[in-house]
């Protein structure tokens, strides 16, 4: 994938920006939010899920995977209710964020590559902007991402085009110059909807 896009933007300036999803296309954090929603499944008694059945609930927003996770156990949260067992998943989440999250394959490769070759890059990602830049951090990328769009830095989160055309406002291009590359068919609505071109990486969570 890498090669192929970057001798194309080689001869034809395009991409000339690319934004990347963060679970499932650039890490593999899914250990991490699983250890944290079984955490907060084991305050209220209930029992742990596996890592493959929360591998399959993620890709909306923290908000999202503690709705599905209680919902796994036959438990439907809503109002403040789920907004209280939100915050301690954020909480939980937050202490160890980083603790078994991996790199997906050719990740490193991929971003480097593009980023010695001039192209501008960023992440636009579901997952609140602090884990996100913890993240990005941890592994070293934060240098090379120029734009960084979390669910909660303002715009509507995928599969609206919302936090697309904000990224791509950011870094100065305009949507059709810009590629997303994501694992889920929210990134692909939000790149159609955004009149931006899209890939999806196999081996993702959807």
């Amino acid at each position: 994938m890498s090669r192929h896009f970057a001798q194309g933007g080689d001869r034809c300036g395009w991409p000339q920006a690319i934004f990347f999803d963060l679970d499932g296309t650039l890490v593999d954090s899914a250990p991490d939010l699983a250890a944290s929603l079984n955490e907060v499944l084991a305050l209220e008694g209930h029992a742990a899920l596996s890592l493959d059945e929360v591998r399959a609930m993620v890709g909306n927003g923290v908000r999202k995977l503690v709705e599905r996770g209680f919902a796994a156990r036959a438990i439907a949260l809503q109002g403040t209710v789920l907004d209280a067992r939100t915050a301690t998943m954020m909480e939980t989440y937050g202490r160890q964020v980083t603790e078994r999250t991996t790199l997906m394959p050719a990740a490193e490769m991929i971003v480097k590559a593009y980023h010695q070759a001039g192209v501008t890059l960023g992440v636009v990602t579901n997952k609140p902007e602090g884990f996100t830049r913890a993240i990005l951090d941890h592994f070293g990328f934060s240098d090379l991402m120029a734009v960084v769009v979390g669910g909660d830095s303002g715009p509507e989160k995928k599969p609206a085009p919302d936090m697309l055309l904000h990224a791509a406002r950011q870094a100065g291009f305009h949507p059709s110059r810009c590629l997303m590359v994501g694992d889920s068919p929210a990134d692909a609505g939000a790149a159609r909807a955004a009149g931006m071109a899209c890939v999806l990486v196999r081996g993702g969570y959807t």
